[in-house]
């Protein structure tokens, strides 16, 4: 059943859309300063350019469902939402047919995922495997912490078992049999886990897959727990970040390698709620 409708005056829904951009503007705004000065940044980047979310988009405020707006014409532009008689609001049911079918599929996934225990032992060594016996890595231009040969070795040291699809995907040849796993599309469902930094950093993923739909406050929430997992997963990788402020997490010791699983099961902690708020909003647009 749907809850009652929170209405909200010109004065109070424009604040709230102004609190919106000014939260993300934290990362939108550098991240535009440093494109125009042809400054990749390893860490960061992969917050605009993996998730394909335009920056003005991800800035840009939504009510998402339950909430009329008086004086919200403007939204009449953004699709599903309608006049209803001097207000404006989201029509779940007026959505665009793809939400709905990816609605279903997000449900499905992250469902599954909640209902198993976090795995904690992957120690971030996906993005080691990335550049296991490569002589092009990712960030080229950062160097390697232990060098090559101490990354190589450090990949042949441990158990490599990345449950993630999308981040398996980006392992290079000779790495890819070395993993416990191998994980394809078709098999997402049924191995995504609570545990894994992707899996939380995705849930930014599902969020603006599911917009117009989605609460500007839920796709922020989410995006700022991306923020904080991409720096864990790059302070466990095996570049060097210091001279961007990034102390490293060395997994290739035990204390290193203890720290992660914690970091790694506080994310797991904060993701659960985001993820059923997630599911909440799928369950909306699939009854409708």
């Amino acid at each position: 059943m749907s809850a009652a409708p929170l209405v909200l005056d010109e004065p109070a829904w424009r604040a709230r859309a102004a609190a919106h951009r000014a939260r993300v503007e934290r990362w939108t705004l550098p991240h535009r300063e440093r494109r125009r000065r042809g400054e990749p940044h390893p860490v960061l980047d992969f917050l605009f350019t993996y998730y394909s979310l335009r920056p003005a988009r991800l800035e840009q405020w939504q009510p998402g469902p339950d909430v009329l707006l008086r004086g919200g014409d403007e939204l009449l532009d953004v699709p599903g939402h309608v006049r209803d008689g001097e207000s404006v609001r989201l029509d779940v049911g007026a959505l665009p047919g793809r939400v709905a079918g990816t609605a279903a599929f997000v449900r499905d996934l992250l469902v599954a995922t909640a209902g198993r225990p976090p795995r904690l032992s992957c120690f971030g060594l996906h993005e080691w495997a990335m550049v296991y016996r490569s002589d092009a890595p990712r960030h080229g231009q950062v160097p390697l912490r232990l060098g090559a040969a101490g990354t190589d070795a450090l990949v042949e040291s441990l158990p490599v078992h990345c449950t993630h699809h999308d981040a398996f995907r980006f392992f290079t040849e000779p790495a890819r049999p070395l993993n416990a796993l191998q994980p394809e599309r078709a098999h997402q469902v049924a191995n995504e886990q609570p545990g894994c930094l992707h899996a939380t950093m995705d849930l930014y993923k599902w969020a603006y897959k599911l917009s117009p739909a989605t609460p500007a406050e839920l796709l922020a929430d989410c995006f700022e727990l991306a923020v904080d997992v991409r720096e864990l997963d790059m302070q466990a990788s095996p570049y060097d970040l210091a001279d961007l402020g990034y102390s490293p997490v060395a997994v290739e010791t035990a204390a290193g390698r203890a720290e992660y699983a914690r970091a790694q099961a506080e994310f797991a902690r904060r993701a659960a709620p985001l993820r059923s708020r997630l599911v909440e909003l799928c369950d909306r647009i699939i009854s409708a």
